[in-house]
C-alpha cells in the first residue's frame, strides 16, 4: 500500500481487499455446508456472527453522530473509518435471510403449540408474530441505511468543497438520527436476541446491546489504525495521542458495558422472581457458569485494571492487544446470550468450528466491504475546517 501525503488518497490499495473477499466465500461455503451436518447448530452460529458484525457497524454509526454532534476537533482524522464502517449494512440486510429462514429453530414463539400453552406468549402475540417481527427488520435496516448513507454522502461533498451547509446538514442528521438510532438498536436488540428467551425480559437489554456494540466499534477501529499504522499509513496523522483518546473512550465504555450488565443482574437478583431468575440460571449451570466467569473477569475485571493506566493507552502494542482482546469477549458475550437457548447446549457450552467459519464468512465479506468504501477515496475529510487542529491534537 502507497499513500499520497498531500492528498491523503491510496495510489496502491494493496491486496486487502481481494484477500477478505475470497477468506469471506471460503468461510460462506463451509459454514452453508455445514448447514446440511446440523440445521440447529448453525443457525444459532449465524445469529451470532450476524450479530457481531452488526453490532460493530452500529456502534460506528453511534460514533460518526457523536462526532457530528459534539463538533469534535480530536476525531475528525478517525471520522473517515468510522463512516467506512458503515458500509456493510445493505450487505448485512442479504446475511439477515437465513435468520428469517430458521426462525423456528431460533424463536420459540414461533412455534403454534407454544403459544397455545402459555399465555404470557399469547399476550404478546401481537408484537411477536412473524409478519412483524419482518416489517420491523425492514424498518431497521431502512433506517440504518438510510443515516449512513446519508451521512457519507455529505462527508464526500465536504470532501470535494466545504460549506457551512454541509456541516449544518450532517449535524441536523446526526440530531434527529439519534432517536432513530436509540429506539431501532434497543428494538434489534429485543427481537433479534432477547426473543430467543420469549417469556424473559428485560427493559435494560437494549442498552446492554448498544454497550457492547459502541466498546467494539471503539476496539475496531483503534485496531485498524494500528494495522494502518504499521505499513506506514495515516502514521503522522493518527498519532499517539489520538490513540490515547481512542484508549480512554474505550475504558469508559469497558466501564458503562459492565455497569449496564450488573445492574440488569443485580435487579433481577433482588426482585428474585422466577420468570426473571430462571435466564440466569440458564447461564450458571455447567460450563455455562466457566463462560459466564470469563465475561465478567475478560470483558470487565481485567481490562478495567489493565486500560485504567495512562500508560496502557500510549503503549500502542499493549493497546492493541487489548482492543483484540475486548473484540474476542464481545463475541463470547453474543455466544453467551445466543447459544443457552439451544436445547443442544442448554447444560453445558460447546464450541464447534461452525462458529469461526460463520464468523469468517460474514467478517470477510463485512471487511472487503469496509475496506472498498475507505480506500476509494481520501483516508481523511481533506476540506473539513477542523482537520489541521486534529492533526495537531495533544490529548489533555
Amino acid at each position: 500500500m502507497k499513500l499520497q501525503a498531500d492528498t491523503y488518497t491510496l495510489t496502491d490499495k494493496g491486496g486487502f481487499a481481494g484477500q477478505a473477499m475470497i477468506a469471506g466465500v471460503v468461510g460462506l461455503v463451509v459454514t452453508m455446508l455445514a448447514w446440511y451436518l446440523d440445521s440447529a447448530r448453525f443457525y444459532h452460529a449465524w445469529l451470532t456472527a450476524f450479530a457481531f458484525w452488526t453490532t460493530l457497524s452500529l456502534g460506528a454509526l453511534f460514533f460518526t453522530m457523536l462526532h457530528h454532534l459534539t463538533g469534535a476537533q480530536w476525531s475528525v482524522v478517525i471520522r473517515r473509518l468510522s463512516e467506512s464502517f458503515l458500509a456493510p449494512f445493505p450487505i448485512l440486510v442479504i446475511f439477515f435471510v437465513p435468520i428469517i429462514f430458521g426462525m423456528h429453530d431460533l424463536y420459540h414463539w414461533t412455534h403454534e403449540e407454544a403459544v397455545a400453552h402459555s399465555v404470557l406468549l399469547q399476550w404478546k402475540a401481537p408484537y411477536l408474530n412473524q409478519t412483524f417481527f419482518f416489517i420491523r427488520a425492514a424498518i431497521y435496516f431502512a433506517v440504518w441505511i438510510f443515516l449512513s448513507t446519508r451521512l457519507v454522502s455529505l462527508s464526500r461533498r465536504q470532501d470535494e468543497a466545504h460549506t457551512a451547509e454541509i456541516l449544518a446538514k450532517m449535524r441536523s442528521t446526526s440530531a434527529w438520527g439519534m432517536i432513530l438510532f436509540a429506539v431501532t438498536t434497543t428494538f434489534a436488540g429485543f427481537d433479534w436476541l432477547m426473543s430467543m428467551a420469549p417469556e424473559w425480559y428485560s427493559t435494560i437489554f437494549g442498552v446492554y446491546i448498544f454497550a457492547g456494540g459502541l466498546l467494539s466499534a471503539m476496539c475496531l477501529m483503534t485496531l485498524t489504525a494500528l494495522l494502518l499504522r504499521r505499513k506506514g499509513i495515516l502514521d503522522k496523522a493518527i498519532t499517539p495521542e489520538h490513540y490515547h483518546d481512542l484508549g480512554k473512550l474505550v475504558f469508559g465504555f469497558i466501564i458503562f458495558w459492565g455497569y449496564i450488565g450488573f445492574s440488569q443482574y443485580m435487579l433481577i437478583w433482588y426482585a428474585n422472581i422466577p420468570e426473571e431468575t430462571v435466564w440466569y440460571l440458564d447461564r450458571w449451570q455447567g460450563s455455562w457458569k466457566v463462560v459466564s466467569l470469563v465475561l465478567i473477569f475478560g470483558y470487565f475485571s481485567i481490562p478495567f485494571l489493565i486500560m485504567i493506566f495512562r500508560g496502557t493507552k500510549r503503549t500502542l502494542g499493549l493497546l492493541g492487544f487489548m482492543v483484540v482482546w475486548l473484540l474476542i469477549m464481545h463475541w463470547v458475550d453474543l455466544y453467551w446470550l445466543v447459544f443457552p437457548t439451544w436445547e443442544g447446549a442448554r447444560d453445558n457450552a460447546s464450541f464447534h468450528w461452525m462458529d469461526l467459519s460463520a464468523m469468517l464468512g460474514i467478517g470477510g465479506v463485512y471487511l472487503w466491504s469496509f475496506w472498498s468504501r475507505f480506500s476509494g477515496g481520501p483516508l481523511v475529510p481533506v476540506s473539513d475546517p477542523k482537520l489541521p487542529k486534529s492533526l495537531s491534537h495533544v490529548t489533555p
